[in-house]
């Protein structure tokens, strides 16, 4: 049977299952790996290693680490009723000073969070190269791009931090569950402005969001849906760092949502959606793209049907499992068509900075010169461009973020920072080198292992290229050399 008529989510044979594709696992599924977990997956063969991924909670890991308690919850508050009293005295009775002050203080407040935000975009960047449980990290960021909520709307460091941890907390759990989450996240209600939604004037952002960015997509529900679920959504607000439901600005009248009726809130509104069968097809779709590929590749003019056939086949799986996301994500995962050498990704900023200094095992750089890489590339985390997300695949890739993700990878390596300047020295390889051939990585020089390795491909002309360049004796510098020629390459910015 021709491959454009098989069943797209037919899984990989165990003997199919090697080097190249344990490689791919951990960078589709995380965020690479250095030679030895790569063959420590290899061993397990695809169920093994799939489920190996995906059971992280199994693998110890303390999320509160001392650069989490660090984090304040109170840089932005509201003032108390006591100092509203004085700014409201001290308007009416015009004294300047003390308007003053108060202004000031809120200007502090902001100065404060504004570094704390970057504190925290430092800590998950941390999480993503160095966590034990990179499956973990990859969810939060797909979640981060799925329910996409910005700083720059929310202004309040720690409600975003709040909002990572929700993510983390159902990364590989129930959709549902976090769609109820969603809906009672200080930095969502603030962010689509749900915080002030009252009964009589109730704020449709948020209900029409849930529905076209988060769960349906167009064509799926009607305007009326989303008046009625900006009913329901009344009332759900914050108080400072808690989730408050204001049962006295709550629509208590009878309302239809997506032809559920009812007295209905929130979650009602919540499972009228999941009952839809377009919302498992469009929470499919989005896995696939993500973890996937960008687009199916074309053997014939089947292939499209193709993509739709695995995105209808991971839908049925999300239904019958009631939204629990690990059995669609096993399927997806163990996927023949998952491992197909033409079935690429372009890989997004975050994940070709967090991937290059996990396999290669990178010092810790400064994070300023990251964070500036990472805005110029497209993708600073915490940031994105709208409530629709980033929209990935080939957006990531013109002349001048091409420029700038080679920058960033030659930056982890060598220290050498954009526009001139070092910090520190150069990654030390060559215990990398050393264990390539010990754990038996594809190729026949240390050039074309390192193609291995950051490639995927032992034959690439730039492992004749390295090995120019590596002699007999490699210094630290010329494997480090080797590493930023291979990483310049095109190819390098695919998984």
């Amino acid at each position: 049977m021709p491959a454009g008529n098989a069943d797209p989510l037919a899984q990989i044979d165990a003997r199919a299952f090697g080097f190249f594709e344990a490689r791919r696992l951990l960078l589709r599924a995380g965020f690479g790996g250095t030679p030895a977990q790569i063959r420590a997956l290899a061993r397990l063969g695809p169920e093994g290693a799939v489920d190996a991924v995906l059971n992280y909670a199994r693998i110890e890991y303390d999320p509160d680490t001392p650069e989490t308690a660090e984090f304040r919850g109170d840089l932005v508050r509201e003032w108390t009723r006591a100092e509203q009293q004085e700014l409201r005295q001290a308007r009416i009775r015009q004294e300047e000073e003390a308007i003053a002050r108060f202004r000031e203080r809120r200007e502090e407040m902001e100065r404060q969070d504004r570094r704390q935000i970057g504190l925290i975009i430092a800590w998950w960047m941390g999480r993503m190269i160095h966590s034990p449980r990179p499956a973990e990290e990859k969810l939060t960021l797909f979640w981060h791009g799925h329910f996409a909520t910005s700083y720059r709307g929310v202004r309040n460091s720690y409600h975003m931090h709040m909002q990572n941890r929700l993510f983390r907390a159902h990364a590989a759990g129930n959709f549902g569950n976090l769609m109820r989450g969603i809906i009672r996240d200080p930095a969502m209600l603030e962010y689509l402005d749900n915080r002030r939604s009252r009964k009589g004037a109730p704020n449709e952002n948020l209900a029409r969001e849930l529905m076209e960015l988060f769960s349906l997509g167009t064509g799926h529900y009607r305007e009326g849906d989303i008046k009625e679920g900006a009913r329901a959504l009344t009332g759900y607000t914050f108080e400072g760092n808690r989730f408050v439901f204001d049962a006295q600005n709550h629509d208590r009248g009878g309302k239809t949502i997506l032809g559920r009726v009812g007295n209905l809130d929130g979650d009602d509104f919540v499972g009228a959606i999941l009952e839809r069968r377009a919302c498992a097809e469009f929470v499919s779709g989005k896995l696939h793209r993500f973890f996937s590929a960008d687009a199916m590749p074309s053997e014939d003019d089947r292939a499209p049907s193709r993509r739709e056939e695995a995105i209808e086949g991971t839908a049925r799986t999300l239904r019958r499992n009631r939204y629990e996301l690990k059995p669609a994500l096993r399927e997806l995962l163990l996927a023949r068509e998952f491992y197909r050498a033409d079935a690429m990704r372009i890989k997004s900023p975050v994940e070709l900075v967090a991937q290059t200094a996990r396999s290669l095992n990178t010092p810790t750089r400064r994070v300023n010169p990251l964070r500036r890489q990472l805005d110029v590339m497209g993708q600073l985390p915490m940031f994105p461009p709208n409530v629709a997300g980033w929209p990935g695949g080939t957006a990531w890739i013109n002349t001048s973020t091409l420029f700038a993700r080679q920058n960033a990878a030659a930056y982890l390596i060598s220290g050498q920072l954009p526009g001139g300047g070092r910090h520190g020295r150069e990654a030390d390889l060559r215990p990398l080198l050393e264990s390539m051939s010990r754990e038996e990585v594809p190729g026949e020089t240390d050039g074309e292992r390192l193609c291995s390795l950051l490639l995927g491909d032992p034959g690439h002309p730039a492992g004749a290229e390295a090995d120019r360049v590596l002699g007999r004796r490699p210094s630290r510098e010329d494997v480090a050399h080797a590493a930023i020629l291979i990483t310049a390459n095109p190819e390098y910015q695919l998984c």
